[in-house]
């Protein structure tokens, strides 16, 4: 009896821990009273962000204001904020819909009001009930009870704004010398920094790489090299490399692409065909490096924080990683004398700058909050935050964020005495790469479609067919099977699976289990091949 009361009593003490543990400004009856000093923030931003960009704001409140100010951070993954959006967006609207406006919700207006490739006329006279529906939807101050979507990269950005779910905040208005070429400028090797109408613009910069250890390669025989993409394709890294899942991250999609447009560079660089032909072969070399890549694999991880993690653990040789992940890490294995047996590298002309953005949503319950809060982000005095050492005057509190400033002014003394990162130069290496939009921006949905079909789902089977090639020295018949490009083909991205990802979502899987049965049958065809039968 006595060890019973014990372990309940250890119990109680375990559970009682958090709600001890809460900052007691949740509870401050001022907060609850006073809906406008709270601020609603859908974001797949790390803890550490949320801690000291969230801390450093409330002080600038309290110093310019004289007032308290309490920031609820809501933090789904990266793939379920798009859903949560375009959820709450519909209820939202149906019900000012129904209830506002006295109209019938039917199955054209929940398909329209949001589509962003539905063409409106010009007075409205002749608009189907879709096209009122959208028409409405943009006209009115619909609102889901958040003020702003943070991180996550440009890319849901760039949707969510042509869908109408994010609106101009007036920081361009206030603060227009902000947005020049000498502080943050509209387009950088290619990449938007901002939507050309303000709904959404860049708070920092990411690139992405390859992180490696050292270690692990010397173990394997790989030399220690700069890290590429080709090196994470390489035969003896077979089950040692770390990757993440592009369905669940727009970000790592994001690096896929920049795999894909670097091969199309090169191809198109080479002139030895029309530009048309130069980037289909580009973009299947592409997809057949993709492929080795993937068939290498560990495994494709829901969550991109695990392959550094597991890089600089020794659980894996390489992965491909984001650019503040691989420095962070490489930080904290450091020795005495400041080497690190863990090493990041953004490929040479294989990677964009691209930006990670910030905006206020329609209907925002507090305007003015989230504008103040855009402003400080895009400040000087926020923007110190990202990369500033930690201690440093002006630098987060515990740790540096090794995220690099998107305000190009900010590259300069007296600022890069205090970065954690002053030899990175975003924008000097900006025309190492330059990102063709035109050439695979509308097909991104496709890249993660196909490398789901062709790399996630059968992952096995293409282990097992990669597995049986190099065990028997790649015997040419079976090796031209397995990078076939036949059903990954630059056609079929931008034509029939583009339009396959218009349709409903059924129609969607049932494609996808189509096309994945079929690399299945592929792959285990390989592998006979390979080894004889």
């Amino acid at each position: 009896m006595m060890r019973l009361f014990v372990i309940l009593g250890l119990l109680v003490a375990v559970i009682s821990v958090p709600f001890a543990l809460k900052p007691t400004y949740e509870h401050d009856p001022r907060l609850a009273e006073s809906p406008s000093q709270i601020l609603n923030i859908i974001t797949p931003h790390s803890e550490s962000i949320r801690r000291e960009l969230g801390a450093a704001f409330r002080q600038h409140v309290r110093e310019t204001q004289g007032r308290d100010v309490f920031i609820e951070w809501r933090v789904p993954g990266s793939s379920e904020i798009e859903r949560i959006l375009n959820t709450e967006f519909t209820f939202a609207f149906e019900h000012h819909w129904k209830q506002r406006l006295g109209r019938r919700w039917t199955p054209e207006v929940e398909a329209n009001f949001n589509n962003r490739r539905l063409e409106l006329t010009e007075d409205g006279t002749v608009d189907t009930p879709g096209q009122a529906a959208r028409r409405a939807f943009l006209d009115s101050d619909v609102g889901i009870g958040i003020d702003l979507f943070f991180g996550g990269g440009a890319y849901p950005f760039v949707v969510n704004s042509a869908k109408g779910y994010l609106v101009d905040s007036g920081i361009a208005a206030k603060h227009p010398q902000w947005f020049t070429e000498a502080i943050i400028p509209q387009e950088v090797g290619g990449e938007p920094f901002y939507d050309p109408e303000y709904r959404w613009m860049g708070a920092c910069l990411s690139t992405f790489g390859v992180c490696v250890n050292d270690d692990v390669l010397a173990r394997l025989g790989v030399d220690s090299v700069e890290p590429d993409w080709e090196l994470l394709a390489d035969p003896r890294l077979f089950g040692e490399v770390a990757l993440a899942d592009p369905t669940v991250s727009g970000t790592v999609t994001k690096a896929f692409e920049m795999m894909l447009q670097q091969q199309m560079r090169r191809a198109v660089e080479r002139q030895e065909t029309t530009e048309a032909e130069a980037l289909a072969e580009g973009w299947e070399a592409g997809m057949r490096l993709i492929r080795r890549i993937g068939a290498n694999a560990r495994y494709f991880a829901s969550f991109s924080a695990k392959i550094p993690a597991d890089v600089a653990a020794g659980n894996a040789a390489a992965g491909m990683c984001i650019d503040y992940y691989g420095r962070t890490f490489n930080e904290l294995l450091q020795d005495e004398e400041g080497r690190s047996r863990m090493r990041f590298a953004t490929p040479i002309g294989g990677s964009s700058t691209s930006v990670d953005p910030i905006a206020m949503l329609r209907g925002a319950p507090n305007k003015a909050l989230a504008r103040a809060f855009m402003e400080f982000i895009l400040s000087k005095k926020g923007q110190q935050l990202w990369d500033f050492r930690a201690g440093t005057p002006g630098g987060p509190v515990k740790q540096a964020l090794r995220r690099l400033p998107v305000r190009r002014d900010l590259y300069q003394d007296p600022y890069l005495q205090y970065f954690a990162d002053p030899e990175v130069r975003p924008f000097e290496k900006a025309d190492l790469f330059y990102y063709e939009r035109a050439w695979t921006g509308s097909a991104f949905g496709a890249i993660r479609y196909l490398i789901k079909s062709m790399c996630l789902e059968p992952h096995e089977e293409l282990k097992d067919a990669w597995e049986a090639l190099i065990a028997n020295d790649y015997p040419p018949r079976a090796l031209a099977l397995f990078d076939d490009t036949s059903l990954v083909s630059y056609e079929k991205a931008l034509g029939e699976v583009t339009d396959v990802l218009k349709r409903s979502k059924r129609e969607q899987s049932l494609y996808s289990r189509d096309l994945t049965e079929q690399f299945r049958e592929r792959y285990r065809r390989v592998a006979a091949l390979a080894r004889g039968h």
